[in-house]
């Protein structure tokens, strides 16, 4: 009865104040007597249509239109450029600078200036501009914010004769080459101080932000060579943004002299943002350093202080970027209160705000201009330079101080890599009207060509100064061993008893190798250490709990499953257990479809399908993608762990679905050996009966322990079957005679390992 009221309020209602909303309008028009009022398509000669098409392109061409497709087209094609970096092994920023330089003249504006010019006229590119030096100064917060001071406070003696020797050694070259190229190419209101200095501080800058990445990816970070190359770069991010501070200064003031005062009130600026604000933070770091979240209140206290201390450097002269470097340094040490505010701020700086600033670089870039060999071998003499410079210079200075040779080359190697920040010392300098657009294209080239070879150079250095390999890494048959790798780290608890489980609780004759990989794009430098702790600490506390003695390897990589892959497969490894995720495409009925669609689309797939280790209809709609992944590029056996609750495990059940499931009597030997569990082993359709050999071998268990195996016989099996065990083992092709009945997701459903051999 109430449901049929709320329907005759409802019709009531919106019928009711809609017919009275019609006689408003025909009655108002009455009023239009008098009035010089055109009417599309009556009192107008104008076609409705032509006029709903005028009005369309007069929208698209509003401000705000343009803005939005500029943003959309340059996220995507920034993405789409970083992926693809990111998967040849390069770090995702030169995708994102070459994604700007191919939406500016040098490629769009030339071969489709139309579309171009429609893109991005000149009246919008004032708004992408402020829109990109605000992700400048949220970018340069977090930077700041990223800088671990207790590394520079307690920096090697070495670092610090490394850090200075790679900036002021290309600083000196950087303006040897000056005096060579200011008579043509430094523009003609500007001395040759103001330019060399640029060119200095250009040839000096070392990308701390991609040097981080690179090395986390290397996993460089425990090791010596690791150590060195980021609190060199920390030290030159803090040295490099002092002088371009001073160098800005200068410029704006037209000499040194008229400088002193803009360097006088940066000192005081610096003297109330250690003395008074910093200590300030330090309390409010104490406060929130435990908690989970931050207060709206004191993330609005945290952007005031952002944006005044950016706001003060700009009017002084030194650059809004200078102020968010600083605002972010001081921030409290706490690594949980930096966590929180980073994440707060990186992934909208660096999604959304950062592909602004490089299309907004590339769309100053013009290539084009290079028309002529004499310009191009000026630019070859720029990177020649900046690579003589910053890597010779460092490497010599590293070799100088006690290094290898193979290290002061990576090390060399390293702090070369420009990246990002050569890009806005570059903006800055064309703002200020010290490099002309020529120049600037040449800068530009050689802060990609430098951050591009950091990666090859690294891996030349590398085999060069390979050491040959002993037969330490072929297989130990004496062992066996596991890699067990895990995302969640809670999740990592249940793989340990898995792992627990089929090494026959052998303590003595198991190695067990934890694994985790954190996505590079997930994690930044500052977290490492604590993130690698909160990692392995739930794993660690259940081994201990089972008595075992598990080793752990961290590491951050572009490419987890890639990673994992290549641990599993050149480690020696017995069998690599995994956990499955939730796939994206369960629960729905067009999330299914999608779900099947495409996986038979996916190339990994159909590769399995075709040598026989997949099938693409049968596993999708419990196993993930990685789970696919691992099942089809393991050399090993990989082990996949559906979870549903699994404690204590008492009975197990191993069917035996075909001949090629043999091999899973192997883990039921290793599961009895010292152990209580009782493992019921199904003949499924009678497999097991017509085969003596199988027979055999099952006969051979039971002798061993009669009390813990026993055989049984079934054509058929359901749910409430499985609901008896606590764990299911079978192969990953018999998982699929069942996978149906696993959407159901009941309650006491078990958990399975399904193993592909």
């Amino acid at each position: 009865m109430k449901q049929y009221k709320n329907l005759l309020f409802y019709i009531i209602t919106i019928g009711g104040f809609a017919f009275l909303i019609y006689y408003l309008v025909g009655k108002g028009e009455t009023l239009e007597a008098g009035k010089n009022i055109a009417h599309v398509g009556q009192d107008s000669s104008e076609n409705i249509f032509d006029h709903f098409c005028d009005t369309l392109k007069h929208n698209i061409t509003h401000p705000v239109a343009i803005l939005l497709l500029q943003i959309l087209t340059i996220i995507f094609t920034a993405r789409t450029f970083g992926f693809i970096f990111n998967k040849i092994g390069q770090p995702t920023v030169i995708g994102e600078i070459l994604a700007g330089i191919f939406l500016g003249p040098s490629f769009l504006g030339m071969w489709f200036p139309e579309y171009s010019l429609f893109l991005f006229p000149k009246p919008s590119l004032g708004n992408l501009q402020l829109l990109s030096q605000v992700g400048l100064v949220l970018f340069m917060f977090v930077i700041g914010m990223e800088l671990d001071l207790k590394l520079l406070k307690n920096k090697a003696k070495d670092a610090v004769i490394i850090s200075h020797a790679s900036i002021i050694i290309p600083y000196a070259l950087g303006m040897a080459l000056a005096y060579f190229l200011y008579k043509e190419f430094a523009p003609e209101n500007i001395g040759f101080t103001p330019f060399a200095l640029f060119m200095g501080i250009a040839m000096s800058i070392t990308a701390f932000p991609v040097l981080a990445r690179i090395i986390q990816e290397r996993n460089l970070t425990k090791t010596r060579l690791g150590a060195i190359a980021i609190t060199c770069a920390a030290a030159d991010d803090v040295t490099a943004w002092c002088i371009l501070a001073a160098v800005i200064a200068i410029v704006k003031a037209g000499s040194f002299t008229s400088s002193l005062f803009t360097i006088a009130l940066t000192l005081g600026y610096l003297f109330i943002m250690l003395k008074f604000v910093q200590p300030f933070l330090k309390k409010l770091g104490e406060v929130y350093s435990n908690k989970e979240s931050i207060s709206l209140n004191i993330v609005a206290t945290i952007f005031g202080i952002l944006l005044i201390s950016a706001c003060i450097t700009e009017v002084i002269g030194i650059h809004a970027l200078f102020g968010a470097f600083l605002a972010g340094a001081i921030m409290p040490p706490g690594i949980n209160f930096r966590k929180l505010i980073i994440e707060k701020i990186e992934s909208v700086a660096l999604a959304l705000f950062l592909p602004l600033f490089f299309v907004f670089t590339g769309l100053r870039t013009q290539i084009g201009l290079l028309n002529d060999p004499h310009l191009w071998t000026v630019c070859g003499m720029i990177i020649l330079t900046a690579i003589v410079g910053k890597f010779g210079g460092s490497m010599f200075a590293a070799k100088f101080v006690g290094q290898s040779w193979k290290d002061s080359l990576s090390i060399g190697a390293l702090m070369n890599t420009r990246g990002l920040m050569e890009l806005i010392v570059l903006n800055i300098g064309y703002d200020l009207g010290v490099l002309k657009p020529e120049i600037f294209a040449m800068m530009v080239l050689m802060a990609l060509v430098t951050t591009f070879m950091t990666g090859p150079a690294l891996d030349l250095i590398n085999h060069f100064f390979e050491k040959d390999v002993d037969e330490i890494a072929i297989k130990v048959k004496q062992k066996f061993r596991v890699l067990l790798s895990f995302a969640n780290p809670m999740s990592g608890k249940k793989l340990a008893r898995i792992a627990n489980l089929i090494s026959g609780y052998s303590k003595n004759s198991t190695d067990i190798m934890a694994l985790h990989v954190t996505p590079s794009a997930d994690i930044n430098q500052y977290q490492l250490a604590e993130y690698e702790k909160e990692s392995f600490k739930p794993i660690k506390s259940e081994a201990n709990k089972l008595g075992l003695t598990i080793k752990t390897s961290y590491k951050v990589s572009n490419d987890v499953s890639d990673e994992i892959l290549t641990d599993a497969n050149s480690g020696a490894y017995d069998i690599m257990l995994v956990g499955v995720g939730q796939s994206v495409f369960q629960g729905t009925l067009l999330g299914q479809f999608i779900g099947i669609t495409a996986n038979a689309l996916s190339p990994d797939k159909l590769l399995g399908t075709l040598t026989g280790r997949s099938n693409i209809f049968k596993t999708q709609k419990i196993l993930d993608e990685k789970s696919n992944a691992f099942i089809n590029g393991s050399k090993i056996p990989v082990g996949i762990f559906i979870d549903h609750d699994l404690d204590a495990i008492e009975k197990v059940l191993l069917p035996i679905l075909s001949i090629s499931d043999v091999f899973l009597l192997f883990y039921a030997k290793k599961i009895i050996k010292n152990s209580n569990v009782v493992i019921s082993i199904l003949d499924y359709n009678g497999i097991i009966d017509a085969n003596t050999e199988i027979k055999e071998e099952i006969n051979s268990l039971e002798n061993y322990a009669p009390s813990n195996i026993q055989l049984l016989s079934r054509k058929t099996w359901n749910m409430e079957n499985l609901k008896e065990y606590n764990l299911t083992i079978l192969s990953i092709d018999g998982f699929g005679h069942f996978s149906t009945e696993l959407e159901s997701e009941e309650k006491d459903t078990p958990s399975f390992l399904l193993i592909r051999p």
